[in-house]
């Protein structure tokens, strides 16, 4: 289109001028998004079109049979936009559930780790963990699916001004966190002020326009809440850092936070290192969580395909293509050995347990799936008889970030006012995660209460009631929280066998995509995956 406009003698800065004038702002927002200069909701979701019955109508063929390995998001999704066109699925699926890693703890909940370690949560009715994905950012196609299958869902709280910070090594000491607002209003102040100054002594007079540094200084008197020019663009501290005494009725304004820290202290504490999270694209308010637990996604997502099509407690142990289908060996849930045959097979397991199959798949599968190992994350949930962190902090939701090694302290985003609550006591990663995911479960809460303790005072520890933890790199049948890829990236060379396979096995997963760790990942894997399948099997 815009060489068709240019080659007609109009530009596209004249075509959008027009097209303002005539239609209004919308009109030209889409015309833009039309051209390719503005996002739209088309054209930054990939395109997708699910397979349908009245696909083989034309081609006088009929759907295939399919066995699917996994019944985490990846595996369920292959299987229902399948099952739209009517492709006969069967799910095997290892644990007692479907889910893969979408995982929530509830009164109830059983769970032995590969050392041995059982847990049954014993939450309050209402409670819950999300032990595995607990956040949907509002672009992902994982909210779509909500909507298609009637999954409710509510905010998830992901970045709160008034949680905490609490940087030990940095000299904090315990019972003296910083609240978030707090820390970001003095490192933005500071920052404001010294380039505040810096500008005003020339130094950036190479790289900006006399107006651009009068522009520039303007935006940084009101982001940081620095003194204007007359005042020596001092940052002497504002409200935005919060007050000791809240605002009242007449007669009480409030008294603001003191003392403000000088610049020095306030760059040592290294709290700045946590202020890009809230700009990351995939982190970005507002995100949603399922009502009543991450669950609820694949639980609605094997209603639409059929419990009847998942056969839990199947291990797959083997497979073999023959050329003119697949089969599949496995051990079901009595420990029998067994075997199914089918057109295609949807690999969609982690692929560093794939690895581990005999298969006849070729050197250069095997070669892609021993090319990933996985990554370790943990969890614990700490459930409290009240509320405290509402009632005696006024945190709602929210994460607290700490150089702990507990790394994040997560506030519940559901219950408010609630009679209990769940707080997420950790969630951390990499060596901190195999450290506590070699713990027994009371050792693990023993060390996050007591550290937790160091942040929110004495109620972290006497108001507990129950917890339940789970280490991902360390639960049979996963063994991992998310993967490490090859040059971080699905694309890489030695991956293309299983991104784009020539045969009648397929793979599927967040870790085929640009979004591992994320089930917006395993879904447009699996919709990948349903596509390149669809489309051999209307040729075959």
């Amino acid at each position: 289109m815009t060489q068709q406009l240019e080659a007609g003698g109009f530009s596209r800065r004249g075509f959008l001028r027009a097209v303002g004038v005539s239609g209004g702002a919308g009109t030209m927002f889409a015309a833009m998004g039309a051209l390719g200069l503005a996002p739209t909701a088309t054209a930054a979701m990939p395109a997708f079109s699910a397979p349908s019955a009245s696909d083989f109508h034309l081609t006088g063929r009929k759907a295939a049979k399919v066995v699917i390995l996994g019944g985490g998001v990846a595996g369920l999704v292959s299987a229902y936009e399948l099952g739209k066109a009517g492709y006969d699925c069967t799910i095997l699926e290892p644990r007692s559930r479907t889910g893969g890693r979408n995982f929530t703890a509830r009164a109830g909940t059983e769970q032995t780790d590969l050392f041995g370690n059982s847990q049954t949560a014993r939450f309050a009715e209402g409670q819950y963990m999300n032990c595995g994905p607990a956040r949907l950012a509002q672009w992902m196609v994982t909210l779509d699916y909500c909507r298609e299958l009637g999954v409710p869902i509510e905010v998830f709280t992901n970045t709160n001004a008034d949680a905490y910070i609490y940087n030990e090594s940095s000299g904090m000491t315990p019972g003296n966190p910083v609240r978030y607002r707090t820390a970001k209003a003095d490192t933005y102040g500071y920052v404001s002020e010294l380039l505040a100054k810096a500008t005003d002594k020339g130094a950036l007079d190479q790289q900006l326009t006399a107006a651009d540094q009068e522009r520039l200084l303007a935006f940084l008197e009101d982001w940081g809440s620095i003194g204007a020019k007359a005042d020596g663009f001092g940052y002497t501290g504002s409200s935005n850092r919060g007050f000791s005494t809240y605002p009242g009725a007449a007669g009480t304004p409030g008294t603001e936070l003191a003392p403000v820290p000088d610049v020095s202290s306030v760059f040592a504490s290294g709290v700045g290192r946590y202020f890009s999270f809230e700009f990351e694209f995939d982190q970005a308010m507002l995100m949603f969580q399922p009502v009543g637990g991450m669950d609820q996604i694949p639980k609605a997502l094997t209603r639409a395909v059929g419990a009847q099509k998942v056969k839990l407690g199947c291990q797959a142990t083997g497979i073999t293509e023959t050329g003119s289908g697949v089969e599949v060996a496995y051990t079901d849930a009595a420990g029998r050995s067994r075997a199914v045959t089918a057109d295609y097979c949807i690999a969609a397991m982690p692929p560093h347990l794939l690895a581990k199959l005999p298969h006849n798949l070729g050197s250069a599968v095997q070669a892609g799936l021993a090319s990933i190992t996985p990554a370790s994350a943990s969890k614990i949930g700490l459930e409290y008889r009240s509320r405290w962190w509402e009632t005696d902090h006024r945190i709602y939701g929210g994460i607290t970030e700490t150089d702990l090694d507990l790394t994040h302290i997560w506030h519940p985003s559901y219950g408010f006012h609630g009679e209990r609550g769940v707080m997420i006591g950790y969630y951390n990663y990499d060596t901190d995660a195999d450290r506590y995911g070699r713990m027994t479960p009371a050792q693990r809460e023993a060390r996050a209460v007591s550290l937790g303790e160091r942040i929110y005072g004495s109620k972290y520890r006497t108001e507990l009631a129950s917890s339940f933890s789970q280490s991902w790199r360390f639960i049979p049948h996963l063994e991992g929280a998310w993967h490490n890829l090859p040059d971080n990236s699905p694309d890489a060379a030695v991956l293309k066998p299983l991104v784009e396979p020539a045969g009648r096995v397929l793979f599927a997963g967040d870790w085929l995509s640009y979004m591992d760790a994320w089930q917006h990942g395993a879904i447009l894997s699996a919709r990948k995956a349903v596509t390149a399948l669809h489309s051999r099997a209307l040729k075959s």
